[in-house]
């Protein structure tokens, strides 16, 4: 029975370590990390005698184990994707953005320069 506890104590802590890694999704329900394999399956368990009770702590544990391998490394995989992904849209956004102030600074300096057209022509035709 000891046994039992201490897996259920370790089962207890897994779902809050799950809320804060990156979720995969099952095959066709979004992003997956394929080299990390499918996903391990949840065994049923029974506990309906010690010996079916004992029998299910072990495939629990086996569980665990493959679950956390698992998922740490989709969250490895979640956390190189998303990282290129970020990276491509920084490239993208610096593109656009340099592109819009190349635009900026000439529209500028077409301004500066027929206003200061402008001011000589009045100057020159009798304006203050």
């Amino acid at each position: 029975m000891r046994k039992g506890l201490f897996l259920l104590v370790t089962l207890v802590g897994l779902p809050c370590a799950a809320v804060s890694a990156p979720v995969a999704h099952a095959a066709g329900g979004g992003w997956s990390a394929p080299a990390c394999g499918a996903e391990p399956t949840m065994p049923s368990l029974d506990v309906a005698s010690v010996e079916h009770y004992n029998a299910s702590v072990d495939k629990a544990t086996a569980y665990q184990k493959a679950a956390r391998a698992y998922n740490s490394c989709v969250s490895h995989a979640a956390n190189k994707e998303e990282t290129a992904i970020s990276n491509e849209a920084r490239e993208k956004i610096a593109y656009v953005h340099e592109g819009s102030q190349a635009v900026q600074k000439r529209i500028a300096a077409n301004f500066t320069h027929m206003s200061a057209t402008l001011k000589v022509g009045n100057a020159k035709f009798g304006g203050k």
